[in-house]
């Protein structure tokens, strides 16, 4: 006879699950396939470059037993380096706010979107204040798929914002902005965290998705599950921005020193020396939750419906304990960890039945989940 868990206490098991899906995001060496928008593939050459180069040097340095040893304490000390500025910068949330592309504006536009009835006059006006997301609507509009769903299909290029914002319709809106706005938080033009952005990309994506849809079966606020479950990795994506950032600026700086030095096994130790992801591994299953709520609370919107909803799943251990709000996006994330886990190949049968029994899934609610497309945003 099997005891069932459903909703109490998280069973080690299951966190050992988690575990394992943050280990496959962050340190996992797996390639992803480009984003919904070829996010960073500009940059992929660089990335496959940059691994060529650091297998090569490591190859060299296997049959050099003293610069093997070299590159051992070079890139011990670099390590620590990242390390120690890695963890000066996570005890200050606020600095890790700074070092982030997310703005009180975006968030006012969130908060507006998840309403009811947005209003398009207010809409026009943050929306005009951030230059990049005009351009995204504006190039969406335009785009050859997008001008044949236009009145006449005309092949007028469109730039008034006003008229974007009408093509496109609120109901769309509420979709595509804050989907381009989460994408602009995560990691972009860091070699070494290509893979890990777009494996978050797809987690993130699958999350609100799934958030959406079972709110929307069970009658419930869905432009407020999907635009909630979106921000359920920032503050993954905060840590990872900061410490790659943190990363490269030393790397690049202790690089630098030893091509002047003309110290070549010192320059090649730098080179081989990666990117610390078990490190920040780390970092995220510590800070992650936290973070979530932290930094929309430094924004000024510690009251916002959804700050408090994050807020709850970062405190709240029984997933019984949890309102309404937060177990939509906990059991949202939990399939979205089914469907990750399951496209790597990595989660058990048992595995499995762990995380529908606690989460409570219903034997429709997963086949409805399953029948829906996580490669395409479901515009109207």
């Amino acid at each position: 006879m099997v005891v069932s868990i459903a909703g109490g206490v998280k069973p080690g098991k299951l966190l050992e699950i988690e575990a394992k899906l943050y280990r496959l995001l962050i340190v996992g060496k797996q390639k992803s396939g480009a984003m919904l928008d070829g996010l960073d593939e500009e940059i992929e050459a660089h990335a496959n470059k940059l691994a060529v180069e650091r297998d090569a040097v490591l190859d060299r340095l296997e049959k050099q037993l003293q610069s093997r040893q070299i590159f051992e304490a070079v890139s011990s000390q670099l390590s620590e380096a990242v390390r120690r500025s890695i963890d000066f910068r996570l005890a200050e949330p606020a600095d890790v706010l700074r070092h982030t592309k997310i703005s009180e504006q975006q968030i006012m536009l969130l908060e507006l979107l998840q309403s009811s009835a947005p209003d398009m006059n207010q809409l026009y006006l943050y929306v005009n204040d951030l230059s990049w997301l005009v351009h995204d609507l504006t190039n969406l509009v335009n785009s050859p798929s997008f001008r044949a769903k236009r009145p006449n299909r005309s092949d007028v290029k469109v730039s008034d914002l006003k008229l974007v914002l009408s093509f496109i319709g609120i109901e769309n809106l509420q979709t595509l902005i804050p989907y381009f706005c989460v994408r602009r938080w995560l990691p972009s033009g860091h070699p070494n965290l290509l893979w890990t952005t777009r494996k978050l990309w797809r987690y993130n994506i699958v999350t609100a998705i799934a958030s959406q849809t079972l709110a929307t079966a069970q009658g419930k606020d869905a432009a407020f599950a999907y635009i909630c479950a979106l921000q359920y990795q920032l503050g993954t994506s905060a840590i990872l921005n900061n410490s790659a950032e943190i990363f490269e600026q030393i790397w690049g700086s202790w690089l630098r020193e030893a091509e002047n030095s003309k110290e070549r096994e010192v320059y090649d130790a730098v080179l081989a020396t990666e990117f610390p992801a078990n490190q920040v591994y780390e970092k995220v299953m510590e800070y992650e939750l936290e973070l979530n709520w932290q930094l929309l609370d430094l924004l000024g919107f510690g009251e916002s419906r959804i700050t408090e909803v994050l807020r709850e799943l970062s405190y709240t251990m029984r997933y019984a304990d949890l309102s309404e709000d937060a177990a939509l996006i906990a059991r949202g994330n939990a399939f979205a960890k089914i469907l990750f886990l399951e496209e790597q190949r990595k989660l058990y049968p048992q595995e499995r039945e762990l995380i529908i029994d606690y989460y409570q899934f219903t034997p429709d609610e997963i086949e409805l989940l399953r029948g829906q497309n996580y490669r395409k945003l479901d515009l109207v």
